[in-house]
């Protein structure tokens, strides 16, 4: 028996790789299909499933694209169903491979179809549950993604209880558990930071299986609930629907535009995103560009602040210009009409206009007056503590706002460590934002700084 977790920290999301006997499966591929598929040719085995844990709102899975180039067969819990060709497993069905077993588990809640799937080893003992995005490390899944559903969180959180009551809680404490996702998904409330745990442990350290009742563990999961990616139902339809064959997608969205062909796609409307570091792109920019950078949450940051079929042109290090495509297709954004051949310093080549962020470290904020600081954070980051008289103003909502921000006046901006304050200091400029400037290291290194922080009312 041989199983592989392949993580992607940008998305916070685990794949599996199960074998047996020269047999796998895939548990909840990404879009790129080629890692799964090398990884059964090096080791002499043949792909016979793609297991999809549920209809993925928060990235676009490789399952269709899998299937068709190995022959394996997608299987999906009770009461899914796609547009392509899908086998619908029933509660409790069992599947052979080589010489263990996977059995199904139908655990709605996080959606309708969830599932999870219990593997027993060579001797028929319980040896690992992958619980896709039924049950986290800390946490479980939310209860407010189901794709088109008639009930309400309240009502999938109750399905939830139940599905962990019935399926998970009776697991030996020693059974391993392969969550879908880790710390920074926005599958769940606060996922712990481990990619992996046991059935033992999240009896004693998962609140939401530790609540007394089942209406306290309804009230605990749905509370706090931050509003999720815009992206996310778009995903999860993708998911049911189908989508275009990943090898034509990356063909048509990674050609390579001179400065004169990128900048008469800027005219035509394209959206330019820049996926340098920060610190590379306030040196210097294309005017109207968005910073998300490829080194965090770059797919997640895009599939919420562009809407989706917005036309897309990059700006990368170059060599970095595929993977910027590909990291797009993973959360279904397909748009993308090219990137700048050899980079920035193409364009500055050109004697074409260009624009610069002032940064400043924390400690140098005590001497500059008249600034109206703005923290970009999550609301339930700020619980922590913010500065005093800051404009509390989400990311993902400071373009909803930004018409009652004053142009006039003048802005620092902060997050937790700096990557989300260039993303919004360059929505800020684009939209004509003269007098902006990032704090460098956020609200860790304000704190640092000795500033004195208080709780928001």
């Amino acid at each position: 028996m041989y199983i592989q977790q392949l993580y992607t920290n940008c998305l916070a999301e685990a794949a599996y790789y199960i074998e047996s006997n020269g047999v796998a499966a895939i548990i909840d591929p990404l879009r790129e299909t080629d890692p799964y598929i090398e990884m059964a040719e090096r080791r002499g085995a043949k792909i016979k499933y793609v297991f999809e844990t549920h209809f993925h709102a928060d990235f676009v899975s490789g399952h269709i694209d899998l299937a068709r180039k190995t022959g394996a067969q997608i299987v999906y819990g009770p009461t899914a169903k796609a547009k392509y060709d899908i086998y619908e497993a029933a509660d409790e069905e069992v599947f052979q491979l080589g010489k263990i077993t996977l059995k199904l588990l139908h655990t709605p809640g996080h959606t309708i179809e969830s599932m999870c799937l219990l593997l027993q080893n060579e001797q028929g003992k319980d040896h690992a549950i992958f619980t896709g995005d039924t049950l986290f490390v800390g946490d479980v899944g939310r209860p407010d993604l189901a794709v088109k559903s008639d009930l309400s969180r309240e009502d999938l959180a109750g399905l939830l209880y139940d599905s962990i009551e019935s399926k998970i809680m009776p697991l030996a404490s020693d059974v391993i558990v392969y969550p879908g996702h880790g710390a920074g998904s926005a599958c769940g409330k606060n996922i712990g930071k481990e990619t992996q745990s046991t059935i033992g442990e999240q009896k004693a350290k998962n609140y939401a299986l530790n609540c007394a009742t089942k209406e306290d563990f309804v009230r605990q999961v749905t509370e706090g609930l931050e509003e999720p990616p815009k992206y996310f139902f778009m995903d999860a339809g993708i998911n049911k629907n189908g989508y275009d064959n990943i090898d034509e997608v990356m063909a048509r969205n990674t050609i390579g535009l001179n400065p004169t062909e990128f900048e008469i796609e800027m005219l035509k409307g394209a959206v330019v995103l820049d996926a340098r570091d920060a610190d590379i792109f306030e040196k210097g920019f294309i005017p109207g560009s968005i910073n998300i950078g490829l080194n965090g949450q770059y797919a997640v940051w895009v599939g919420s602040l562009i809407d989706h079929g917005t036309p897309i042109i990059i700006v990368s290090d170059e060599g970095k210009e595929k993977e910027a495509v590909l990291r797009l297709a993973r959360v279904g954004y397909e748009h993308v009409y090219g990137f700048i051949k050899g980079g920035f310093e193409s364009w500055l080549v050109q004697g074409k206009p260009i624009e610069l962020v002032d940064s400043i470290e924390p400690n140098e904020m005590l001497g500059i007056d008249m600034h109206t600081i703005i923290d970009v954070r999550n609301p339930s980051e700020w619980q922590a503590g913010v500065m005093e008289g800051a404009e509390l103003i989400p990311l993902s909502k400071l373009e909803q706002q930004i018409a009652h921000l004053d142009k006039n006046q003048k802005y620092l901006i902060h997050c937790a460590g700096g990557y989300r304050s260039m993303m919004a200091a360059s929505i800020m400029k684009k939209h004509g934002f003269l007098h902006v400037k990032n704090v460098r290291g956020g609200i860790n290194k304000i704190k640092e700084s000795g500033f004195l922080l208080v709780i928001p009312a």
